[in-house]
């Protein structure tokens, strides 16, 4: 069956949506800790070493898994899939919108 035009529009969306939110989650995880301040307190002991703990059960997890990327190329890869994607969306976007306005002009009903 052949989707709308509004159902295809809405799809685009919510593909580039999912791109998005995965891509600020997985920097969000794994984006190293930067100091933002020097006046800003270090973290105390404890919390370092279960942070350098929970790191190395990651990174061992992430040596098993021959998709991840290391983080420094991963920010470069997400914005690569992005940008594929909303080029994808506009694409589509323009087509369908010029299908909308050929069905509201003429007044034809839409497929």
């Amino acid at each position: 069956k052949k989707m709308d035009i509004i159902s295809q529009l809405q799809e685009q969306v919510n593909s580039i949506a999912a791109i998005t939110f995965n891509a600020f989650g997985t920097l969000q995880r794994d984006a190293p800790p930067v100091q933002l301040s020097p006046n800003y307190p270090e973290p105390p002991p404890a919390a370092a070493a279960a942070a350098a703990a929970a790191a190395a059960a990651a990174a061992a997890a992430a040596a098993d898994d021959p998709t991840t990327t290391a983080f420094p190329e991963q920010p470069k890869q997400l914005s690569a899939d992005l940008v594929k994607a909303a080029k994808q969306e506009l694409k589509q976007v323009q087509e369908l919108f010029g299908q909308a306005a050929d069905n509201c002009l003429n007044m034809k009903k839409p497929e």
